[in-house]
């Protein structure tokens, strides 16, 4: 066995999810789920790591001590992996862990720009007794790329086929990857294989749910069934310039947050469910959008993360993409909710191995580069 295990947050905030994975002896040759686990976001914790997207006062040691909380959390999962599937820690290579993404801003101000997940490995390998990967993003970033999104080199492991297809992630942003046939991506593996944020995913459907219901999310998408789409605002959401950048590209809660929601609404007083329903259309409208003009000859559409979960999304997703299967990734053998948990132990194993784990045709780097950061056990 060829244990890892992965960690992540996501820019929804809910908590922290994890896997304990068996990679074998290739990784290619397919994965096995030895155990999962969630454990939610405190309160306090997710309030404190949302407030951190913007400056504020003290933001160092607010940020350093929310780091400290968050490795907490994070070994708090790893033991409960562990204990789920009766493995000792030192049976384990290393956990891959992704921290909270608090800004995103490849490119900006100096030229490279940064990206910054708050965590603490160095804290979190005292806590487990493991080797700890992360700081994923920066590499990529340092090298002219956006640091994002890091799964599709994971996804076409874990996906590809003989036929063309795309994997739609749903956090809190949306990110897609556009899969050629197993065919086109000999012998390199990268071939014309491409990926992207395609903007906003549950993020401001969270938001919006929370501020008007109380409730943490609009479970199965009903809240915004029950609504009627408002064309203009939906026409105003999506004139927004990110939709129309080509690839690469890759965006955070640094745009599509409270404040950019706030002043597209300006003084428009629609009913609440009304504005939940055009923003489950504006997420998925700009997924389609995408696909449509990137993706044309996939005929599969398999979708993961906590959107998967959303039977409204996929719904819309069905009726703007006739002739496309939209499928969750548990009829591909992951659950949705595992799969970027376990792109995150998966990039751990590149990183050990020295291996690439970014692709310079999806983050527009120099090149492959060897990703994160090794905190010794």
């Amino acid at each position: 066995m060829t244990l890892y295990i992965g960690l992540m947050s996501g820019t929804s905030m809910d908590g922290v999810d994890g896997v304990l994975v068996d990679f074998g002896v290739d990784a290619r040759a397919g994965l096995r789920v030895l155990a999962d686990a969630h454990r939610p976001m405190p309160p306090a914790l997710g309030a404190e790591l949302l407030g951190l997207n913007t400056s504020g006062s003290d933001e160092l040691q607010r940020a350093a001590l929310a780091a400290n909380a968050l490795a907490r959390l994070q070994a708090e999962v790893v033991a409960h992996l562990l204990d789920k599937a009766h493995v000792e820690r030192r049976a384990v290579r290393a956990v891959g862990s992704h921290g909270q993404t608090v800004r995103h801003r490849p490119g900006e101000f100096d030229g490279t720009g940064f990206t910054l997940q708050l965590n603490n490995g160095a804290l979190l390998a005292e806590l487990c007794g493991i080797d700890v990967v992360c700081d994923f993003r920066s590499r990529d970033v340092a090298a002219g790329g956006q640091g994002a999104p890091l799964v599709p080199a994971f996804h076409r492991d874990v996906f590809a086929a003989a036929a063309p297809r795309a994997i739609l992630n749903i956090g809190g942003i949306a990110n897609v990857t556009l899969l050629p046939s197993i065919d086109e991506l000999a012998p390199t593996r990268e071939g014309p294989l491409a990926g992207f944020d395609t903007g906003p995913g549950n993020a401001l459907m969270d938001h919006w749910c929370r501020l008007h219901t109380g409730a943490a999310y609009d479970d199965d998408g009903r809240w915004a069934a029950s609504g009627q789409v408002d064309g203009p605002l939906l026409a105003v959401l999506l004139a927004d310039a990110y939709f129309g950048k080509a690839p690469p590209k890759s965006t955070g809660r640094d745009l599509f947050n409270p404040d950019w929601l706030a002043a597209q609404l300006g003084t428009t007083a629609l009913p609440p469910a009304d504005v939940q329903a055009t923003l489950a259309e504006l997420t998925a409208s700009a997924c389609a959008a995408d696909l449509r003009r990137h993706g044309k000859d996939a005929r599969l559409l398999i979708v993961c993360g906590g959107g998967a979960l959303n039977g409204h999304l996929l719904a819309r997703l069905r009726a703007l993409l006739p002739g496309v299967s939209v499928e969750a990734s548990t009829d591909h053998g992951l659950p949705p909710q595992q799969v970027e948990a376990a792109a995150f132990a998966w990039l751990a194993r590149a990183t050990v191995r020295r291996e690439p784990g970014n692709l310079a045709s999806v983050t527009g780097a120099r090149g492959a580069r060897v990703l994160g950061a090794i905190y010794p056990a």
